[in-house]
């Protein structure tokens, strides 16, 4: 019998909801969801399979942007399966909200996760965003890499080699590492 987990939803029939949980597995992992079974995992199949599979189609492709990677799958016991791969393009709106996968259930994202979605979607991470500080010092770490990489000038050229300098300014990784930094209490 199958049940419903992280990873896998059961829908008797369709209804909007199935979209949010399109959304989360684009977001997050590959996921399925079963159409044309009960919570309990009784299989009461789907009639008129082919426009079910049409309207499903029309539904994905009108409704989360961008357009998800999936395939649908008419299985020999009635039953539909939709299968949502993860996206490189994070976020995957459904109606202008994004969503997650809690166990079993679908939620809305928070405006953090959304932040680290967004980030993720343009392959960045928070360390490669540049920093406002622009007169950053680095005496501390400066003395380190003397000490033990043999290293005696921590120039510019150096800075940019470690892609701390980019563009004509400094990113996080490098204000993290700096002598003074402004997130509050992070001391590296």
């Amino acid at each position: 019998m199958i049940t419903e987990s992280k990873f896998c939803e059961l829908k008797e029939n369709m209804t909007k909801s199935y979209l949010k949980t399109v959304s989360a597995f684009a977001n997050y992992f590959d996921g399925m969801i079963i159409f044309g079974i009960a919570d309990n995992g009784e299989i009461v199949g789907i009639k008129n399979k082919k426009d079910f599979l049409l309207d499903i189609e029309n539904q994905i492709n009108n409704s989360i942007s961008p357009r998800p990677d999936f395939n649908l799958i008419m299985n020999s016991d009635d039953t539909i399966t939709l299968l949502v791969k993860k996206g490189a393009f994070t976020p995957y709106y459904y109606d202008h909200k994004t969503y997650k996968r809690n166990d079993t259930s679908t939620v809305e994202v928070s405006d953090l996760e959304l932040r680290r979605l967004c980030l993720e979607g343009t392959n960045t991470t928070f360390d490669e965003l540049p920093n406002k500080d622009k007169e950053l010092t680095f005496e501390i770490l400066s003395n380190y890499f003397k000490n033990i990489a043999g290293i005696n000038n921590f120039s510019l050229d150096v800075q940019k080699s470690l892609k701390f300098y980019k563009d004509d300014s400094y990113n996080n990784a490098a204000a993290l590492l700096a002598d003074k930094n402004n997130f509050l209490d992070v001391k590296c």
